[in-house]
């Protein structure tokens, strides 16, 4: 890859972050540090992206935590391996056990929104797979910050805030303890003050000491049944004893000579795969980035791909998702012909059938892996189990109750799902990982990512930095307020419902290092408070 190394002018923080031993790039500056001193420990990129995940839990609560989902993507030994720890719907969870308690859409928030944890799940099988240190010793920071308190950083704080004043709402006796371990009669910390989680800490120590097994077949699985018994909730031991993560085979595609990865389904990444192989069809050559032309393609692209995305993807023990179909070259210059000088309204086409935290890590040996893990909105149910610390998702949210559909609500399904890791290789080397956090932000940031690395040639802190669009329904898309006025002018122009949003952080934020020759290059999205740490 021939990046441009050297000042650019989309960069707002500064050029990316050179080393040759080892890198940790992820949103929260105390979690990559965890993750830098495993790797100068003698771990290798497996131990320091767990190390990271499991600090991440304590130090950015906002997005993620023990009672979160996860996936992974681990380049060693020059194969790239996939890992899917997502959860399923308990098993006393149906569409028609909603519909009966009148629900016609999915809940957002409690316990009908709760679908089985895979995040401790994850370090251990990623741990037994690949792991180098002893397990204990990879979640020591997590604990310590947890037990001893860490310093609330910026962009934490602010969505501690914004979560505090939406949960006010949230009256019943199962989000008690939600406001008991995360705010101070109702009031959530601000940047520079000290927390402790001290509760969070024994959990982790459980966890390290017994690799998990206490989480699903021991006192803390019990302690999340017994809750769910006293509050209206179904989930049982049962469903957590039954959890299983999948290896699975990560998907891809080759853009323009890179292959770009993701995990398949039940994820979202193959929306990205799928926009990529519309656009490539398109010739950048010449195209300014900040150019009409480009956004315009880029949007449209996207749409289908997410039309598509929306309409098939689900659990594949569920459902049959035609991946190939969707990926093939052939079906893409079907949608690509869609693709007019005008906004189209996206509509799933016919293939052929046959609340987040990102972090990335990368060793001296040639590991690499790409890793994000998630409670999905925010903190997810605004649930937490007492005394316990563990914060649940609400993944749930995801499925639909519309008949028939791919999605649909079923017991012991799992849920179309927003988390994806993504990683780029070339010639069958790696070149790296990168991810976008965000909700349905996530497959529009991979895709933004891939043509400024490719199309553009712009190194991993340019990439990171430059402004974003994001597409948000039918016509309707927001622009970040930094994109120049010509061109939400020219898009506007163009048929698409333009807005400007002032909050960053809905447009993502992303991690990547790449390895190029000898050096590792680490960038870490400025809209957080994240760091790309190398040695």
């Amino acid at each position: 890859m021939n990046l441009n190394l050297e000042s650019n002018p989309y960069v707002s923080r500064g050029v990316s972050n050179f080393g040759s031993r080892g890198a940790v790039a992820t949103s929260q500056p105390l979690a990559a540090q965890a993750g830098l001193d495993i790797l100068k420990a003698g771990g290798n990129a497996v131990d320091a992206a767990i190390a990271t995940a499991a600090c991440l839990t304590v130090v950015e609560p906002t997005s993620n935590g023990i009672g979160g989902d996860a996936f992974a993507l681990v380049w060693a030994d020059g194969k790239l391996h996939g890992l899917n720890a997502s959860g399923r719907a308990p098993a006393g969870l149906s569409r028609s056990s909603l519909e009966a308690q009148g629900h016609t859409t999915m809940p957002q928030r409690g316990w009908l929104a709760v679908t089985v944890p895979g995040v401790p799940s994850a370090w251990r099988d990623l741990h037994s797979k690949f792991g180098r240190l002893p397990f204990e010793r990879l979640l020591e920071s997590a604990i310590f910050y947890a037990e001893q308190g860490f310093i609330v950083s910026s962009t934490v704080a602010k969505f501690w805030g914004y979560a505090a004043r939406n949960y006010a709402a949230l009256t019943g006796a199962e989000f008690k303890p939600w406001f008991q371990t995360f705010t101070k009669d109702g009031v959530a910390p601000k940047a520079g003050q000290r927390f402790v989680f001290a509760d969070h800490a024994k959990t982790l120590k459980a966890i390290a000491a017994s690799r998990a097994e206490d989480f699903y077949s021991g006192y803390l699985g019990r302690a999340i049944e017994d809750f769910a018994a006293q509050t209206g909730g179904v989930i049982t031991l049962e469903d957590l004893k039954a959890h299983t993560n999948t290896w699975v085979n990560p998907i891809s595609t080759n853009y323009r000579g890179y292959d770009v990865w993701e995990i398949p389904p039940n994820g979202q990444g193959i929306a990205t795969l799928t926009a990529l192989n519309i656009l490539e069809g398109f010739d950048f050559s010449g195209v300014a980035r900040e150019s009409l032309d480009s956004y315009h393609w880029q949007l449209e692209a996207m749409k289908l791909g997410f039309a598509d995305t929306k309409n098939f993807v689900a659990d594949m023990d569920f459902s049959d998702v035609p991946i190939a179909g969707l990926l093939s070259k052939e079906y893409a210059a079907q949608r690509r012909a869609e693709i007019t000088d005008t906004a189209l309204l996206p509509k799933a086409g016919q293939p052929p059938r046959n609340g987040t935290v990102y972090l990335c890590t990368a060793d001296a040996d040639g590991m690499m892996v790409s890793y994000i893990q998630s409670n999905y909105a925010g903190f997810g149910s605004g649930i937490v189990v007492p005394n316990t610390g563990i914060a649940l998702q609400n993944r749930g949210a995801n499925f639909t109750l519309e008949p028939n559909h791919a999605n649909t609500l079923e017991p012991k399904k799992r849920p179309y799902h927003t988390i994806i890791p993504g990683f780029l290789s070339k010639d069958n080397a790696a070149v790296g990982p990168f991810g976008v956090m965000g909700g349905f932000m996530q497959p529009q940031g991979h895709l933004q990512m891939m043509v400024n690395t490719i199309d553009y040639q712009m190194h991993p802190q340019a990439a990171l930095d430059a402004p974003r669009w994001q597409w948000l329904e039918e016509r309707n898309v927001e622009l970040e307020t930094h994109t120049p006025v010509h061109l939400a002018e020219g898009l506007r122009s163009k048929g698409h419902g333009i807005s400007l949003q002032l909050e960053s952080g809905s447009f993502g934020r992303g991690q990547i290092i790449w390895r190029l020759g000898d050096a590792l290059v680490a960038g870490s999205d400025s809209r957080c408070d994240g760091q790309a740490l190398v040695y």
